[in-house]
């Protein structure tokens, strides 16, 4: 295989709605470019995407599927993106290294909440994209219907290249309005037949290309001014004027395709070849210094690792896209995250579960490396003199959690070691082992995502686990001010132990000036701060530690471990054991000993004193809120409304964006926690959501009660 240049290469990202027909295209443009013989399809399991196991049991793609295809002296690398929501992270991964998103959209359906996600997310991060129209071949298929509905989704920017003379299961003919000709195909499909147009298409087709060339000219000058003079432009023009406005987003080219019947692809290819931009011409990534990075084989090595897989009798599979320089097999080079040196073994071009040796990839390009001793997903391996390291991938919040254990309790280091490398495959399965809950928490995408690797620990990894609700992190603060003192004394022998600690305990707001006088049964405290600590929790929130001892009655030396006894109890509030927050805690009196006073006496006595006064300050239960965001058809509104509504949510607002409803809410976590099972039943599967934390409020009295008796009863249960 030959080394092609950074100006020679190309990378595309496949994404849509789950049902698109991404895998099918796929094997397709493979078939087209010779790659295989012969084309699989889904039903069969044959494909070259979707080749894991998981994949063949589900019907789904669960991660992405890098090949390439070597097309008219240019090399297409192109990535195969999972349609759910679930596994939205391969699509997202996708986007960030490719310069050019392909969006599916199912011809018998039009633009789905999938197709809405995957447009959303290149809005985010700019990327350029075409849309193409997929199973023209379906009985329901209506293109007219759909292309009118994307111009009211996407607006004027959507612009056919090419439309079908039918739909329905006599589609075998488009209309090119770009070449003006008319391709039209045998059942078996592949190469097509090429004519004029037809007289009866020759009106509809003049309005749609004059259409594009006005589109096309409205991204240079130059061509804007040859359209005024001659209201038309030659091809190479509009190829130009087209690739101009893929790369500022000012034109959204739509074209035509039967990927199940080979109809459409060999033209498709042809446009990705000659029209879309090179890696050259998109704006250049920036590294976590905020320095641009030139795609430029001339600059020094630098490899980023954007994707691990885990295969059968190989291993760990590292995907990696050249940002810099020239990389080879046998390179030493430097990971400029943990700091170890490592040796790229060989190098190969990807081509799904199979992979073609090379003997150098240069800037831009894509490819991946086995047996790697120390690289993880999000490393960067610089050569000698770079420094660079690259974070340009963000990742969805979570929407969906569960506590998850081994059945055999003897597997669950191996389970903890399964998950970490099941994280290194998909960003989006975050674990976290959670001290103060006592769990470990899986996150992810949604209930399919999370049954997808219980299927991979169980199928792959032959270890039996269970799923669980995840517990809620509540925490609990006071909500007004109270007083209490402790003396801790024990005598036994030889020295023994005394402490005595006076405090008053309030709620914390930020801001809040530092107390002058407090009075408790008419009885007045004047307050003289010494010295104030300003504690910002690990869990949220903060306490504040004022010293006001006066006249020496505590020793400064014995500060330290009164705030260390105040923290221990912090860690266990008295209602539900919850993380305590947002707390000024004043010590302003006390006794020592000359002999038997020492840290250990003052800290038990500071917990004491502090648990307390916390239980008279009126303790109260806090629970986290999120921030929601549904993205809901119309139709359904008023059902998810009601729903949520019923789940303790607080509508914020609602705005209609991009032919969808978009519904504003916060809502406690407790809710939230079959809400992905909930809307996708409510709505068919078609509305989709995020969350986002936003802050802790206090739970509602009767809820507060339900979970005082619940912690009693664990208590009781322990004991």
């Amino acid at each position: 295989m030959k080394v092609y240049q950074t100006n020679e290469i190309k990378n595309i990202a496949l994404i849509g709605s789950a049902g698109s027909g991404k895998t099918t295209l796929a094997e397709s443009m493979l078939f087209e470019a010779g790659i295989i013989k012969r084309r699989g399809t889904v039903e069969a399991k044959n494909t070259v995407s979707d080749y894991f196991p998981v994949e063949q049991e589900y019907g789904y793609s669960v991660f992405p599927t890098v090949f390439h295809v070597e097309w008219n002296n240019k090399k297409l690398n192109i990535i195969d993106c999972p349609g759910s929501d679930d596994f939205v992270g391969g699509a997202i991964t996708a986007l960030n290294v490719t310069d050019q998103a392909v969006i599916l959209i199912n011809g018998q359906y039009g633009p789905e909440v999938g197709t809405q996600n995957a447009f959303r997310y290149t809005e985010k991060i700019n990327k350029p994209v075409i849309f193409l129209v997929n199973q023209l071949d379906k009985e329901h298929c209506d293109f007219d219907n759909l292309l009118a509905g994307m111009h009211e989704i996407y607006g004027g920017k959507c612009v056919p290249v090419q439309y079908p003379i039918a739909t329905g299961p006599d589609f075998n003919a488009v209309i090119d309005v770009l070449l003006m000709k008319k391709y039209s195909w045998k059942p078996e499909g592949g190469v097509p037949t090429i004519e004029d147009i037809p007289a009866d298409q020759m009106d509809k087709a003049m309005e749609m290309h004059r259409a594009l060339v006005e589109a096309a000219a409205e991204n240079d000058e130059g061509l804007m001014e040859k359209f005024f003079e001659s209201e038309s432009l030659t091809e190479d023009e509009m190829r130009e004027g087209i690739r101009k406005g893929l790369i500022t987003r000012s034109i959204f080219p739509v074209f035509c395709v039967c990927a199940g019947k080979d109809m459409g692809v060999r033209r498709l290819m042809e446009f990705l070849g000659n029209v879309v931009p090179f890696v050259a011409d998109m704006p250049q990534v920036k590294n976590t210094k905020n320095e641009d990075v030139a795609a430029d084989s001339a600059g020094p090595e630098s490899v980023y690792f954007f994707k691990t897989g885990m295969e059968p009798h190989i291993g760990e599979v590292s995907y990696f896209k050249v940002m810099s320089g020239k990389v080879k097999a046998g390179d030493d080079l430097t990971n400029a995250n943990r700091g170890s040196k490592e040796r790229m073994g060989q190098i190969y071009a990807c081509a799904g579960a199979n992979r073609i040796a090379v003997d150098e990839l240069v800037a831009g390009d894509i490819g991946c490396t086995v047996k790697l001793k120390d690289v993880k997903t999000g490393n960067t391996l610089n050569g000698k003199e770079c420094d660079h390291t690259f974070d340009f991938i963000k990742y969805p919040n979570s929407k969906f959690s569960r506590a998850i254990k081994a059945n055999n309790e003897g597997d669950t280091e191996k389970m903890m070691a399964a998950l970490l490398k099941m994280h290194q495959e998909d960003p989006t399965w975050v674990i976290e082992q959670s001290k103060e809950l006592r769990q470990t928490i899986v996150h992810g995408q949604g209930e399919f995502h999370l049954r997808t690797l219980k299927w991979r620990m169980e199928n792959n990894e032959k270890i039996g686990v269970t799923y669980e609700e995840s517990k809620i992190p509540y925490r609990e603060t006071i909500t007004k001010t109270a007083r209490a003192d402790y003396r801790h004394k024990k005598q036994s022998g030889g020295a023994g132990q005394f402490g005595e600690v006076h405090l008053i305990v309030e709620p914390y707001t930020e801001g809040m000036p530092d107390p002058t006088v407090y009075k408790f049964n008419g009885q007045e405290f004047k307050m003289n701060i010494k010295s104030r600590e300003e504690v910002d929790l690990e869990w949220g929130g903060k306490l504040i530690f004022l010293n006001s001892v006066v006249g020496g009655a505590i020793d400064t030396r014995f500060m330290p471990a009164i705030l260390k006894g105040v923290m221990e109890r912090m860690e266990q509030g008295p209602l539900t054991g919850s993380y305590a927050r947002d707390v000024r805690v004043v010590v302003y009196d006390g006794k020592m000993h000359p002999v038997d006073s020492n840290e250990l006496s003052f800290m038990l006595a500071a917990r004491n004193a502090f648990s307390m006064a916390f239980k008279e300050a009126g303790p109260k239960i806090l629970e986290p809120i999120y921030d929601l965001e549904v993205y809901v058809p119309a139709d359904y509104m008023g059902d998810v409304m009601s729903d949520l509504q019923g789940r303790r949510a607080i509508i914020m607002g609602m705005d209609s964006e991009a032919g969808y409803q978009k519904l504003v809410a916060k809502i406690p976590l407790k809710e939230l926690a079959n809400y992905s099972i909930a809307l996708s039943s409510l709505t068919g599967g078609r509305a989709s959501f995020t969350t986002k934390f936003a802050n802790y409020e206090l739970v509602p009295n009767d809820i507060q009660q339900n979970l005082i008796k619940e912690h009693e009863a664990e208590v009781a249960a322990e004991d």
